[in-house]
């Protein structure tokens, strides 16, 4: 064990010295706690999208995402995307073994991010319930992973409005079969109108369920501002998903002010899982990921010594 942790404390310095020599030298405190207890602040995972050129490139197994992220990355939790394993959601075989492999390495399953299976808020009827349908079997899969959700989006056409509506209604038939499954259905800021916090919140509000909820994410904002837009959809929040593009010398997201954004995190009273989801070009995925997660630290680090 002592020599795992030491190369992963190798891998982690090794990247962040290969980003900025300020970032090297951050302190790691081991006191990430809300005040008074030894509780952290906010923990944090790795969101699969961020090895996805690794994925679609052969060089990670799917199947291995979880121990993969535990030696690298030194996470507990991660979350899934349907994209490498399109195909699997009914193959128990293969989705025991991807949950086996994780839950040997000590890896929580948190949810499934679920792309490619119709738009939830279709104008058209038919499709709209064949959208819905799509989803169950992913439903039925983060059940059988010990997943709390699966991650979903609001796509639809028409007004403001109407939208809302239609993507209020596709949502709602989708919460009842998950509610059977005692899962949630989150849907991200992904696009479209649903990168409208407003919008967004309007939709949750209208399906008005406990296992309806969102997924606010630190990027896909279009002209949105980011910061009202997640704030908008914090009280609704069920998981958040901090995005990164790129890193200054001195460790900072040259996008997105991570301290004031986890401000507004924690305030809204959310103290659960922050799931890292690197995009940027460079540096390349695993130093992305590792400057995010040291960025999450240190802005932990700080919002728990301001109390």
């Amino acid at each position: 064990m002592t020599s795992q942790l030491t190369r992963r404390r190798f891998l982690q310095v090794s990247a962040a010295m290969s980003a900025g020599a300020g970032l090297a030298a951050w302190p790691s405190s081991s006191a990430h706690a809300v005040a008074g207890t030894t509780k952290p602040l906010y923990r944090i995972d790795v969101a699969e999208y961020s090895l996805h050129r690794m994925l679609n490139q052969g060089t990670l197994d799917p199947l291995d995402y979880g121990p993969f992220c535990r030696d690298k990355f030194d996470v507990d939790a991660v979350e899934y995307w349907n994209g490498p394993f399109l195909d699997k959601a009914t193959d128990t075989k293969y989705m025991d073994e991807m949950k086996k492999r994780s839950d040997d390495a000590g890896v929580k399953s948190l949810l499934i991010m679920i792309d490619s299976e119709g738009n939830l808020g279709d104008p058209d009827a038919a499709k709209r319930k064949q959208a819905v349908q799509n989803h169950h079997k992913w439903v039925d899969a983060a059940r059988r992973m010990g997943c709390h959700s699966i991650r979903v989006n609001a796509r639809s056409a028409g007004s403001f409005e109407e939208q809302q509506k239609l993507a209020a209604d596709g949502l709602a038939e989708l919460a009842k079969y998950a509610s059977g499954a005692n899962l949630d259905v989150i849907v991200e800021n992904h696009g479209g109108l649903s990168s409208n916090g407003a919008w967004l919140a309007g939709v949750i509000k209208k399906v008005d369920m406990k296992n309806c909820g969102t997924l606010p994410d630190f990027g896909n904002f279009d002209d949105y501002d980011r910061y009202k837009g997640v704030e908008e959809m914090m009280p609704f929040a069920k998981a958040v998903s901090a995005k990164s593009y790129g890193f200054d010398a001195q460790g900072n997201e040259t996008q997105i002010d991570y301290l004031r954004m986890m401000k507004i995190v924690t305030g809204a009273g959310y103290h659960g899982y922050v799931g890292i989801e690197w995009e940027g070009g460079r540096p390349g995925e695993v130093e992305g990921v590792l400057l995010t997660k040291r960025l999450l630290e240190r802005v932990r680090d700080e919002l728990t010594a301001a109390g």
